[in-house]
């Protein structure tokens, strides 16, 4: 398996390349999943020449196992539960309780730290572009595009330079336009298909939502 992205810059531009339809629209904004997502988005939304916004989204993980997801919250407080994951372990709805309290803190000190003040995109009427890094058991995206959907935008389009075949056809159903760039086979995880997928830091997250496009007014 070799790797199909240099790096989330370069994925950024090869995802814009094939979204080019949305340049300088003032309806569209992308937004995206910190923090691996920004570093694609950013390059998304400054080819396309239209503002970046974040939608900050914690997975649940189980109980001692964290690693594991049970599901998935976004701001906005929308939860997303994989009830065949809660049945199989036995998970109670005190442990999700305490999993989605535990996460909303971290979710909210996030959304402050990348803001620094902004108040977020308002997404109402609007083409919004939700971008990450890639798709893997696609739990966050999930929570990402429902959270998206309940602002009311005019059209919601997932846009990904690689995910797991089944994701993607999965996540069909929760946007009205899919972008995927690779659902290589066999998939195993999104950082093989990046030559650098290093850690992005919360200091890039916030330097690249400062340098992002001025967001204009929709319609």
């Amino acid at each position: 398996m070799s790797p199909r992205f240099m790096d989330r810059r370069d994925a950024g531009q090869q995802l814009a390349a094939r979204l080019l339809r949305y340049t300088h629209r003032p309806d569209v904004v992308v937004v995206a999943l910190p923090r691996g997502g920004v570093e694609v988005g950013f390059e998304v939304a400054r080819s396309l020449n239209v503002p970046l916004d974040i939608l900050t989204v914690r997975k649940l993980g189980v109980p001692g196992h964290e690693e594991l997801a049970m599901g998935a919250i976004a701001t906005g407080g929308v939860r997303v539960l994989h009830p065949d994951v809660l049945q199989a372990l036995g998970i109670t709805s005190d442990q999700i309780e305490e999993a989605a309290v535990r996460e909303g803190r971290e979710l909210r000190r996030r959304e402050a730290a990348y803001r620094a003040g902004r108040p977020p995109i308002d997404l109402a009427g609007r083409t919004v572009i939700v971008v990450d890094d890639g798709l893997a058991t696609g739990s966050t995206m999930r929570a990402a595009l429902r959270a998206v959907k309940a602002q009311h935008p005019a059209l919601v389009v997932l846009a990904v330079p690689v995910g797991a075949a089944p994701t993607v056809e999965e996540l069909g159903d929760e946007a009205d336009e899919v972008v995927c760039l690779a659902t290589p086979e066999p998939f195993v995880a999104v950082g093989l298909w990046y030559s650098d997928f290093s850690s992005t830091t919360d200091e890039t997250v916030a330097d690249l939502l400062s340098r992002a496009p001025a967001p204009a007014h929709a319609g």
